[in-house]
C-alpha cells in the first residue's frame, strides 16, 4: 500500500513538472513572437527593403505568369518589319500555303491562325464576334515552338488583328453622331456667301468631286498609327485608295444637286461620308479571307512597310475633328470661289514701307518673309453715284467666324496657306483631279500624310493668288502705293498693269479666276489701259 502511494506521489509530481514545463514553453514562445513582431516593427526600411530584394517571397514568385520564348519579340516597332524582310517572308509563306487558304472557310486569316496558333477558327471577321481575333501569344504553344519562323509569325498575327483593330475603330468613329451633327449648318450658304446674285448651280457638284479624296485622306489618317508616314507608304496609300474607291458611286448619286441645295450641304457631306466608311469598313472581311480589295491588292498590300506592326489604335475624336476640317473647308472654298474672292500678297511681311499698299494685317500670313493677305472684293448691292458704286474690299463673308466655336476646324491662315500650296503646284487649275493624285503621291512617296496638316493642306482650298512683290521694285507701274488695300468701305485697290508677277498672261488669268471678267473697279482711276 504505502509503496503504491509512493507511486502516485510520483506520478503526480512528473505531471505537476509537465505541465509547468509546457507552460514555460508557451510563455518563451509568445515572447519570442513578440519579440520577433517588435523587431520588424522598428527594423529600418534599409534592411527590410535589402532582405526583400535577396530572397523574395515564394508566394510572389509562384504567382507571376511566365511566358514562352516569343516574349523576346515583343516591344515591336514598324521599322522592325522591313528589317526581318517581312514582305519577303510573308509572301513565300503564301505562295506555300495556297491549298490550306482554299480549304479553310476562313480563307488567310483562318490558314495562318492554323499554322501559326493551332486555331483554324481564327478568323478576324467583322461578323459581331469578341473573340475572332484574339491573341494570346505568351500561351500558345505552337507559336512558341515555330522556331526560326517565331518573329516572322508573331509579326504577322500581331499585324493581322492591328488591321482588324483599325477598321473597328473607323467603324467606331463613323457610328458616333458627332460628324453629322457637326455638319449639318443650316445656314452655311448664307454665312459663306454674300453676292448679289446666284452665279452658280454647280456649287454642292464641285464639293463632291472633292470628297474622294477627302474621305480617301480621313482613312489613311485614321491608320497613321505607331509608323512613320515614308515607312508605311504603301500601306496608307492602299488606305486611301480603297476608301475613295467606295466612295465614287455614293457621291454619283447626288451630283444633279445644286446651289439650292447647298443650305443642307452639311448633311449631304455627312450622309455620303457616313455610307462611304460604311462600305469601306467591309473591306476587313475581305482582306482577311485573302482577297484583293478594290484595286488596292490583298491583305499583303495594306500590312506593308508594318504600319499595323505596332499599331496604337484609331484615335476616335482627332479623326473627326479632321473629317469636319475637311469637309467644312471643301464646302467653304467652292462657296468662295463663286465671289470675288482672293488671296494677294508676295510684298515684305507687315507692308513696313508702303511702297505697294498696305494689306489687312488681321487676315494675313507672314511666310518665307512675304506676306499674304485674304481679300473680298464686294460690289454695291444698289445705285450710287458716290465712289462706293465701284464696291469696296473686304473680309470674306463667314470668315470672322472662322477658328471659333461651330467652325474651329479652319482658319483664315488656313485658307491662305492652303491656297498659296495648290497655286504653287498648278497655278489657277488644281481641282478634284488634281487633289486626288497629289494626296496619293504624298501617301504613296511618303512626303506627307494629308490629314495631319487639316485644313491648311494643299488644295483643301484653291483660291486664286496673285503675287505683286516684283511691283515694289517697278518704276513705272502706275498708281502701284494701292495694289495693296485694307478691308474698309472707302478701300479700293488699283490695279493699273499687270500686277500678277508683271505678267499680263498670268494677271488675266487671276481675273479670271476670281470672277472679275468685265469688272472695272479696280482700273477705274487708271490714267491708261492696264491690259486686262
Amino acid at each position: 500500500m504505502a509503496a503504491r502511494h509512493s507511486e502516485g506521489k510520483k506520478s503526480d509530481t512528473k505531471a505537476v513538472k509537465k505541465k509547468f514545463v509546457m507552460r514555460t514553453t508557451r510563455i518563451n514562445l509568445v515572447i519570442a513572437v513578440t519579440a520577433l513582431f517588435l523587431s520588424l516593427c522598428f527594423a529600418s526600411p534599409l534592411s527590410l527593403d535589402s532582405r526583400a530584394k535577396t530572397k523574395p517571397p515564394r508566394l510572389a514568385r509562384s504567382g507571376q505568369k511566365r511566358c514562352g520564348p516569343v516574349s523576346a519579340f515583343f516591344g515591336q516597332k514598324a521599322s522592325d518589319w522591313d528589317t526581318n524582310d517581312m514582305d519577303g517572308w510573308l509572301n513565300e509563306w503564301w505562295s506555300n500555303h495556297t491549298a490550306s487558304m482554299s480549304a479553310n472557310s476562313k480563307g488567310f486569316a483562318g490558314a495562318f491562325g492554323e499554322w501559326a496558333m493551332g486555331n483554324p477558327d481564327w478568323s478576324c471577321r467583322d461578323d459581331g464576334s469578341s473573340s475572332a481575333c484574339d491573341l494570346h501569344p505568351c500561351d500558345d504553344r505552337v507559336l512558341n515552338d515555330k522556331g526560326n519562323d517565331m518573329r516572322q509569325a508573331y509579326y504577322t498575327i500581331e499585324s493581322v488583328n492591328k488591321l482588324h483593330s483599325y477598321f473597328t475603330g473607323l467603324g467606331q468613329s463613323f457610328q458616333v453622331a458627332s460628324i453629322g451633327a457637326a455638319l449639318s449648318k443650316d445656314s452655311w450658304a448664307t454665312t459663306f456667301y454674300r453676292d448679289k446674285d446666284v452665279k452658280s448651280v454647280t456649287v454642292l457638284r464641285e464639293v463632291l468631286n472633292a470628297l474622294t479624296s477627302v474621305i480617301g485622306i480621313g482613312a489613311a489618317f485614321g491608320g497613321l498609327g505607331g509608323a512613320g508616314v515614308a515607312a508605311a507608304s504603301g500601306g496608307l496609300a492602299a488606305l486611301f485608295t480603297g476608301a475613295a474607291g467606295v466612295a465614287g458611286p455614293l457621291i454619283g448619286q447626288h451630283q444633279d444637286d445644286t446651289f439650292h441645295k447647298s443650305a443642307d450641304l452639311g448633311g449631304i457631306l455627312g450622309t455620303i461620308v457616313l455610307e462611304a466608311m460604311k462600305g469601306f469598313i467591309s473591306a476587313n472581311n475581305v482582306l482577311m479571307h485573302g482577297d484583293a480589295f478594290q484595286d488596292t491588292g490583298d491583305i499583303r498590300t495594306y500590312l506593308k512597310g508594318g504600319l499595323f506592326l505596332d499599331f496604337g489604335g484609331v484615335d476616335k475624336v482627332k479623326l473627326i475633328d479632321t473629317m469636319n476640317a475637311f469637309l467644312l473647308g471643301q464646302a467653304v472654298n467652292q462657296l468662295y470661289r463663286t465671289q470675288k474672292i482672293f488671296v494677294m500678297g508676295g510684298g515684305a511681311c507687315g507692308d513696313a514701307d508702303g511702297v505697294i499698299g498696305h494689306g489687312p494685317q488681321d487676315q494675313s500670313i507672314c511666310r518665307d518673309g512675304k506676306a499674304w493677305y485674304l481679300y473680298y472684293w464686294q460690289e454695291n448691292d444698289g445705285p450710287s453715284t458716290t465712289a462706293h458704286q465701284w464696291g469696296w474690299t473686304a473680309a470674306p463673308p463667314g470668315s470672322e467666324q472662322l477658328g471659333t466655336g461651330l467652325y474651329a476646324g479652319v482658319t483664315v491662315q488656313d485658307i491662305i496657306s492652303s491656297s498659296l500650296d495648290a497655286y504653287n503646284v498648278a497655278r489657277f487649275s488644281y481641282d478634284a483631279s488634281t487633289a486626288s493624285a497629289r494626296a496619293q503621291d504624298a501617301l504613296t512617296n511618303g512626303w506627307a500624310n494629308p490629314g495631319s496638316h487639316g485644313a491648311s493642306w494643299e488644295g483643301v482650298f484653291t483660291l486664286p493668288v496673285c503675287d505683286v512683290g516684283w511691283a515694289a521694285a517697278a518704276s513705272d507701274l502706275e498708281r502701284k502705293q494701292y495694289i495693296l488695300q485694307g478691308h474698309d468701305h472707302d478701300a479700293r485697290p488699283n490695279w493699273c498693269g499687270p500686277v500678277c508677277t508683271g505678267d499680263l498672261e498670268t494677271t488675266r488669268q487671276f481675273i479670271e479666276a476670281a470672277n472679275m471678267q468685265g469688272f472695272r473697279s479696280p482700273k477705274v482711276l487708271c490714267e491708261g489701259d492696264p491690259g486686262y
